[in-house]
């Protein structure tokens, strides 16, 4: 098992400030909430019909109408990574996270960390379009070590000669959420050849739960926090600053016992974002020292001593 802390975020309304599909809607002159408006009247205009849908990816077939009906001509893959470099990051957010990539050799007990190769590594996990994430500096500069996101494929257009989204290639709702950290616990990005459903020893896993920190902002994130919680590891809200509803739905989550503490989405020194979040990593950290330093005493033996009459 190596000795990792996963901070693992959610990205829409956590990291940013909205939704990642901002710039898409802004180019083609779309406004975003007639958008979302059509998207939330979806799954009840297919209840009628006797269709279920699933709320959380239902906005990919909106996406893909509006490229077939000609509102998002020109869609694609490429277009989508362009949108990456445009992401309103909460304040703090990318010095955050490279700062916790390098967190061990800065803290005061960077040696005895560094003894047991104690790193910390981030991760995204959302619901949101995968491409849109892999345009962003946080995966092109390796700022995290893994992404989840929903995947749309693109063709060659017989016309125009140019690739135009078709089809939904992979999904992720927020109850599959929980399979992402699974995947971590498992040490499948690093390993893809492990199938996520095979039997992993728990000795050879390589993320413990208890090590993982999970970060979102609101109620749909209730699966992945109940199963980091579960086993024992600690999870996070954020709202937007002055945003009462926002902050409602926090307290209610941590009323509820859902999340362990909360508070207002900026990750800039000195914030309580950023102090509860080091405070836990190091909280951690010292945890794994101390359960490598009890596994060697109990793996050695005493040593051999003369006999005495």
């Amino acid at each position: 098992m190596a000795n990792v802390i996963a901070v693992i975020w959610d990205f829409d309304k956590t990291l940013i400030d909205g939704y990642m599909q901002a710039p898409l809607f802004e180019e083609y002159n779309v406004k975003d909430s007639d958008f979302w408006d059509e998207v939330n009247a979806l799954p009840q205009k297919y209840k009628e019909k006797g269709i279920l849908v699933n709320k959380d990816t239902i906005y990919l077939n909106q996406i893909l109408e509006y490229v077939r009906d000609g509102r998002f001509k020109g869609l694609n893959n490429e277009k989508l990574k362009s949108y990456g470099p445009m992401q309103h990051f909460y304040p703090g957010a990318i010095d955050f996270i490279k700062f916790t990539n390098e967190f061990p050799q800065y803290s005061e007990y960077s040696a005895k960390y560094q003894e047991y190769n104690i790193k910390v590594e981030n991760y995204i996990v959302s619901t949101g379009m995968r491409k849109i994430l892999e345009g962003t500096d946080l995966w092109k500069k390796k700022w995290v070590k893994g992404i989840w996101g929903c995947e749309l494929i693109d063709e060659i257009d017989p016309e125009t000669q140019e690739a135009e989204l078709r089809d939904i290639g992979f999904t992720i709702d927020n109850t599959s959420k929980t399979r992402a950290l699974f995947e971590i616990n498992k040490g499948i990005p690093l390993h893809p050849e492990i199938d996520v459903n095979a039997k992993v020893q728990e000795s050879s896993r390589r993320v413990k739960f208890n090590h993982m920190i999970y970060i979102a902002d609101g109620p749909s994130d209730v699966p992945a926090f109940s199963v980091v919680k579960k086993f024992g590891g600690a999870t996070f809200a954020v709202y937007p600053h002055g945003n009462q509803k926002a902050l409602n739905q926090v307290e209610k989550l941590r009323e509820d016992g859902r999340v362990d503490m909360y508070a207002e989405a900026d990750y800039s020194e000195g914030t309580t974002a950023y102090m509860w979040i080091t405070h836990k990593i190091e909280e951690f950290a010292n945890q794994i020292y101390e359960d490598e330093r009890e596994r060697l005493a109990a793996s050695v033996s005493d040593a051999p001593r003369h006999l005495t009459k």
